[in-house]
């Protein structure tokens, strides 16, 4: 099978979440079953890497822009995956990746390129997997720029939402940019309350849908996680489907990790907690048998930081310490900050990333918290368990489907979660965790044994994208043959 993914952002070259991780790690995994799987991301002004290819004219609202097509790759145990990087100074030699008034121009612009790009160098890619509302363009563009030209004829459209929440929504005179009529801009097309929705071009001609989980596939037909556009994904039912995002378990691994301190397994859990002091230390927390309780997020509501600004006091009072890596919204920014003021001896709080202390607080924390609003997948969770730290989790989205509650009774589950978004909840969960950490070490060293010996690599899920591109082929080729 011959597949193109089109994205955003792409670790090792480009990251600002887990849309990257995913464009990084999945395509190894299909290159290793054996499939042509090519990358193709925007050539952003931090990108070092890449030579020469070829350069090509894009139509751009009445005028022609150019687009020089970068050539890199990246290692996979069966041979290298191509990575394209589209280049334009006007459009991504910037300063970040995101966050201008033209992020309309500079992603159909990302579209258009990688489109036109095919032909010129020799892919014709069977399926084209497009990520997010940032590609979100390209089965629009197939279906009704490009139907009538052999090349493109076949290829079908697997569309991804990592995100609902994030939809790309502009003014209406973005039409004129997209060189389409006014035909498209109505409920049942492109308009979104007055606004062009890129994330709806996608819904709407994306031969399949998926999203990064079995259980959001599910909530965002609601009106409560469904961000407006749950009727459409309603009528989309059957062509939307959940596959949970993997781990890379080569970037991912105790036994393997140079940022850690000490390496460790499964049966050297001594290490693990070697870690755990020395992080206490470089922290400058006193070093101990305390529970450390870490939380690595994105410091915004949607990440349940509301629900523990509600109880910190009380989760203090468990006698714990708490170690925070983040960034994101003034708010959280300032009430953590206030919380290492009124706790300085239990808390460090870390404002800003740092991708070492990151794996660090993984390694060195014996319970990890996310007790998100909503969470599509999540890999944080995946993390904490590869690494032995046990999750505490609100059961929603990608948490619900790979954290199960621990019973004291029958030893089952692998971490703790609670279901209703309220505070008093949310206590009670940690509680139970460092309960069961200060009570019965016997108890959580097999929990933590089953933590680390769970799989939830990308082979499995690269099966089942595999079973995705199939059907979107075999969609497409019914619809070209009924169009002859």
């Amino acid at each position: 099978m011959k597949i193109l993914i089109a994205a955003a952002e792409m670790t090792p070259f480009a990251k600002t979440g887990g849309l990257a991780d995913v464009a990084g790690s999945l395509p190894k995994d299909l290159k290793n079953l054996g499939h042509d799987v090519r990358v193709v991301i925007p050539c952003y002004k931090q990108i070092t890497a890449g030579e020469y290819l070829t350069d090509l004219p894009v139509p751009m609202d009445g005028h022609l822009e150019s687009a020089i097509i970068r050539y890199t790759a990246v290692e996979a145990r069966n041979g290298d995956i191509p990575v394209y990087l589209v280049d334009n100074h006007k459009y991504f030699y910037r300063d970040r990746m995101y966050g201008f008034n033209d992020e309309f121009d500079r992603f159909n612009f990302f579209t258009k390129a990688s489109l036109a790009m095919l032909p010129y160098i020799g892919f014709q890619p069977d399926v084209i997997h497009c990520n997010d509302w940032h590609a979100a363009l390209i089965p629009l563009f197939l279906k009704v720029k490009f139907m009538e030209e052999p090349f493109y004829q076949k290829i079908a459209t697997v569309f991804t939402i990592h995100n609902l929440q994030y939809q790309g929504r502009f003014p209406r005179g973005v039409m004129k940019a997209l060189a389409l009529d006014d035909s498209f801009f109505t409920p049942e097309g492109l308009e979104y309350y007055g606004e062009v929705n890129f994330m709806k071009a996608g819904l709407l001609y994306g031969d399949v849908l998926n999203t990064v989980s079995k259980k959001y596939a599910a909530e965002i037909q609601t009106p409560e996680l469904g961000e407006g556009l749950d009727g459409l994904l309603r009528k989309r039912a059957l062509d939307l489907h959940g596959i949970l995002n993997g781990l890379d378990y080569d970037e991912f691994n105790p036994s393997k990790d140079e940022k850690i301190y000490v390496k460790y397994d499964v049966n050297s859990l001594e290490k693990k907690r070697e870690n755990k002091y020395r992080l206490q230390k470089e922290l400058g927390l006193s070093m101990g048998d305390v529970p450390l309780v870490g939380i690595i997020t994105r410091l915004a509501s949607q990440k349940g930081l509301d629900l523990m600004a509600a109880v910190i006091d009380q989760i203090m009072g468990l006698g714990i310490q708490l170690v925070l890596l983040g960034t994101g919204e003034d708010y959280y920014e300032k009430l953590f900050a206030e919380v290492k003021m009124r706790y300085p001896q239990q808390t460090s709080i870390n404002l800003g990333f740092d991708a070492v202390l990151a794996q660090k607080i993984y390694a060195g924390s014996d319970i990890f918290l996310m007790p998100s609003r909503f969470e599509p997948c999540g890999l944080g969770q995946l993390i904490s368990l590869r690494y032995g730290t046990i999750p505490v989790v609100r059961r929603t989205g990608g948490l619900e489907d790979t954290i199960k509650n621990y019973d004291p009774e029958t030893g089952y589950g692998n971490g703790f979660d609670f279901v209703e978004y309220v505070p008093d909840k949310f206590l009670d969960a940690i509680s139970r965790a460092v309960n069961l950490y200060r009570n019965n070490p016997e108890a959580w060293n097999k929990l933590i044994h089953l933590a680390m010996s769970m799989d939830f690599s990308w082979n499995r899920s690269a099966i089942k994208y595999l079973e995705l591109y199939e059907k979107a082929i075999n969609k497409r080729k019914l619809t070209v043959t009924r169009a002859v």
